[in-house]
């Protein structure tokens, strides 16, 4: 049996990233580079307006979804720091992206 790799223990670029996947699968750093790109094109196609909203990323162990906050009127409301009432600006609808985490990588990331 082949042992478990040791964890990394520094934070790495992208260009170390690169690198890493590409001597692990055998394959040139601008193929590796290249599938990358598709993957975030293919997530984006999920994740705008008339997408699906989102998308899982299995061998990632990621899941990234669209959140659609509506807008809020101006007026009083609990501050979130204070605790006290007071008059709070407007604020207008956005859109935001949520990544979790699914259960293998957590599994992992507790191991």
């Amino acid at each position: 049996m082949s042992r478990a790799k040791p964890a990394i223990k520094t934070k790495e670029t992208k260009s170390q990233i690169l690198a890493a996947v590409a001597e692990a699968t055998e394959l040139p750093k601008k193929k590796v580079q290249e599938v990358l790109s598709a993957i975030r094109a293919h997530a984006i196609r999920h994740l705008n307006n008339k997408g699906s909203g989102e998308i899982s990323i299995p061998e990632l162990g990621v899941k990234l979804r669209r959140v659609n906050k509506k807008a809020i009127k101006a007026g009083p409301r609990k501050d979130p720091f204070s605790g006290e009432m007071r008059d709070m600006p407007a604020r207008p609808a956005s859109v935001s992206v949520r990544a979790s985490a699914l259960k293998a990588l957590k599994d992992a990331a507790g191991a």
